[in-house]
């Protein structure tokens, strides 16, 4: 017999089996038959070490193991994509797009539940396989993608390439894998996405071969070098190569396309074998991809529609409570652990003691679990069916959980306050909120921090932390206080005084008061000044500034100017950077509504324009709108602007008041 012959048949023979079976779905030979030639090539190569192929199906039973993944860096950066949550999302996507001057063509695939994997090959053959890591250093676990059998160890062309796809493992998998372990008392894996990760991250990759990962190719490098110029081209070359790619990847021509795809996906997401967690569309000449662009993390190009969010039931344990900064106190579940759209929820906000009342929720309650935007998780109500009878009612408390002190609920208002103002978690969660992102955004003071300066008594007041530059060789005395990072706090708290009045006013704490309705305020005002000498009653005159509100703005100032002086001594800027209030009685306290397509402008150019004179734009129609601005394929909004005889402006229309604008 010719070794070295009947080696070279097997392997084409096993090779070619396993691409039927793993990417074709059309299996030639049986079970039996793949593993009684498997075992005759194992034996064959034993005995013939020479003729040792590197793309020999053997490679694929793992065996190897690591000491460490070493890092590699990408050739070219593995951007994640950003997200879209909903159909006016996609439209804005769409007329990002056509600002550029360029007519949208999509190809839309379904968003795998996996992780990224770079594969590079090499006159054909597989050479190195990287997982994203941070996009711009992955991790290099050849070993690992081998024991991959859609992954082909040889590509059906000779040629040197690199193509990016998604690792995943299909749901049964996972559930017989669940299984094994609960034999060995072995927590569960708690998703696909993680036990996938977890699995290609084997240093033994023996291991990584039992857990039987699949891997969908979706994206060719440097197309360009194979006279490719779109990305649905790309895909069938893709599968030319021997790749496994995704059958229901589709090409479409607009909007109206995608959100047909999405439905069509949307539908059939369970009956997948494995998970998807949306939809991901791209442009799709590879030309006009360049000219479109990146941010620092996205390609502009592209984008992800996420699925919306999906419910689980689990047990209500206890319900607690916590102090806010401004002395609200707030309930919370505290639940049997419970894995929802991919993250473990063992808490949750019930809002306030009427929320619970209203959902008529007790303490042992099996409860439904969702996160809204797919991000908070929230107690949506209580399965009343399953009670056994021995739960408890809430019962809400009277005194604050940290100081003691008897908790007082103004007339008119559902949240029950703390008016201590000296209690230690209004006081450390006021400094927190103060230095956070959409605050004053001082870079470096996390919420740990903060907590220990307070403890330290290094910070008991918002103006200590600019007293923290006279203290800094009292803060070098403590573990973890460096100098170069204590400079860089107090370089940041210093600047932090030019952050503008929007911030200020968000900072500070005033009830009621968020990010966006303190830019309404500074906007309007421009100087702290000016508002503080506003009545209740000028104030409520201001859209989305109602009675409550007004009041909380007018006592706020009323009972803490003191305070503001305080700041404004210490360089505290109450001016609004770049503020200019601008009129226009077609604008000015006019609340819009912008629906469908209009040429020559995103809906978010629309928007500042709108804003920049004082107009406020809202997503929903209701009989306080004033004006409906209609683009091409409006929707539902156009039809209720219609019925409720609300004020229209086309294209034209809008166009005319913009060019009129002073």
């Amino acid at each position: 017999m010719d070794a070295k012959k009947r080696i070279e048949t097997l392997i084409e023979i096993l090779n070619e089996a396993s691409k039927r079976y793993y990417v074709l779905d059309d299996p030639t030979i049986t079970d039996q038959e793949y593993d009684k030639y498997l075992r005759e090539l194992i034996t064959l190569e034993e005995k013939y070490p020479e003729y040792n192929y590197p793309d020999s199906p053997t490679k694929r039973v793992g065996g190897e193991a690591v000491d460490k993944f070493n890092k590699v860096i990408h050739k070219t950066p593995m951007l994640s994509l950003s997200n879209v949550f909903n159909e006016d999302e996609i439209r804005e996507f769409d007329e990002r797009i056509k600002k550029e001057g360029i007519k949208p063509q999509y190809v839309c695939e379904q968003k795998i539940d996996g992780l990224s994997i770079s594969l590079i090959y090499q006159n054909g053959l597989l050479v190195q396989g990287i997982t994203r890591g941070d996009g711009l250093t992955g991790e290099d676990v050849t070993n690992n993608v081998k024991t991959i059998k859609s992954i082909p160890l040889k590509l059906n062309e000779n040629i040197d390439v690199e193509v990016r796809g998604e690792v995943f493992m299909h749901k049964k998998t996972l559930a017989k894998l669940n299984q094994e372990r609960e034999k060995e008392n072995l927590p569960a894996l708690a998703n696909v996405r993680n036990a996938a990760a977890g699995s290609l991250r084997q240093l033994d990759s023996k291991i990584a071969a039992e857990r039987e990962l699949d891997a969908f190719i979706y994206y060719l490098m440097e197309p360009e070098k194979f006279g490719i110029k779109t990305h649905y081209e790309a895909i069938n070359y893709l599968k030319k190569l021997g790749f496994k790619t995704m059958e229901d990847t589709r090409l479409v021509e607009n909007v109206d396309g995608i959100l047909k795809y999405i439905q069509k996906e949307t539908l059939k997401r369970d009956k997948l074998t494995y998970e998807i967690d949306g939809v991901v569309m791209k442009h799709n000449i590879f030309r006009e991809q360049q000219e479109i662009g990146y941010t620092a993390k996205y390609p502009k190009w592209a984008t992800a529609y996420k699925f919306p969010a999906e419910e689980v039931l689990t047990k209500l344990k206890d319900i607690i409570f916590t102090v806010g900064r401004t002395g609200r106190i707030t309930p919370n579940a505290v639940l049997e652990p419970v894995i929802l759209m991919g993250s473990t929820i063992s808490r949750a906000t019930l809002h306030n003691a009427d929320y619970v009342i209203s959902k008529n929720l007790k303490i042992g309650d099996i409860v439904s679990i969702k996160k809204a935007g797919d991000v908070i998780p929230a107690v949506t109500g209580a399965i009343i069916e399953r009670r056994k009878g021995d739960e408890k009612d809430f019962q809400m408390i009277s005194n604050c959980p940290m100081c003691d002190t008897p908790l007082v609920k103004k007339e008119g208002q559902v949240d029950y306050f703390c008016p201590n103002e000296t209690c230690p978690a209004r006081n450390i969660n006021s400094l927190i909120h103060y230095v956070s992102r959409d605050a004053m955004n001082i870079e470096g003071l996390g919420d740990e921090i903060v907590e220990e300066l307070y403890n330290l008594g290094f910070v008991k007041r918002i103006p200590d932390f600019y007293e923290l530059k006279n203290k800094k060789e009292q803060l070098l005395e403590f573990d973890g206080y460096g100098e170069q990072s204590i400079n860089k706090i107090l370089e940041n708290i210093e600047a932090s005084k030019q952050s503008g009045l929007a911030r200020v006013l968000y900072a500070i704490g005033i009830p009621g008061i968020g990010s966006k309705t303190a830019k309404v305020l500074a906007h309007r005002f421009g100087n702290i000044d000016f508002l503080m000498k506003e009545s209740i009653e000028d104030l409520v005159n201001i859209p989305d500034i109602g009675e409550t509100l007004a009041s909380n703005v007018y006592n706020y100032f009323l009972e803490h100017k003191d305070f503001i002086e305080e700041l404004k001594s210490i360089g505290i800027s109450m001016n609004e950077i770049g503020s200019e209030r601008k009129q226009n009685d077609l604008i000015t306290n006019k609340k819009f509504v912008i629906t469908g397509t209009i040429d020559g402008y995103s809906r978010n150019e629309i928007k500042e324009v709108l804003e920049s004179y004082d107009g406020i734009v809202s997503e929903s129609v209701s009989k306080n709108t004033d004006i409906v601005i209609v683009g091409e394929n409006p929707g539902s909004k156009y039809d209720k602007a219609v019925s409720l005889n609300i004020e229209i402006w086309n294209e034209e229309k809008l166009k005319e008041v913009f060019a009129n604008l002073q």
